[in-house]
């Protein structure tokens, strides 16, 4: 099964995919100019890559992000099932992970290495 997660940011949309099921690929970040464009950019990933389930980053830490991710989804018109997954400092660890990366820069790979993570969670979950 074709998966994909988003990691959703007030300023980009980290993405990553799964084509076989095991590996977790991170995708270019979208960036957000707005709620109805980065909603289009994500259909467009979903469809350009046949995805078949989406995942999203869900932050239990925070109620206010709950309720935007919650309706940013909504904006999204999903024609594919979708699940939340608890996405707790993926993005520290993400940003762990790129200490030593030439100057550190918001280009969206830290969102993306945190939307990678936070698919491998889901997909250990069900192993």
């Amino acid at each position: 099964m074709k998966l994909a997660s988003i990691d959703i940011g007030l300023k980009r949309i980290g993405v990553a995919i799964s084509l076989t099921g095991t590996i977790v690929t991170p995708q270019n970040a979208i960036l957000r100019k707005n709620r109805n464009q980065a909603a289009n950019d994500v259909n467009s990933f979903l469809k350009e890559w046949e995805i078949e389930k989406l995942i999203v980053g869900f932050p239990s830490a925070s109620p206010d992000m709950q309720k935007r991710v919650s309706h940013f989804v909504k904006l999204l018109e999903l024609e594919i099932p979708y699940e939340f997954q608890e996405e707790n400092m993926s993005s520290v660890e993400a940003e762990e992970m790129m200490k030593g990366e030439i100057k550190y820069k918001r280009d969206g790979r830290v969102d993306s290495l945190a939307a990678k993570i936070i698919l491998e969670r889901f997909l250990s979950k069900k192993n």
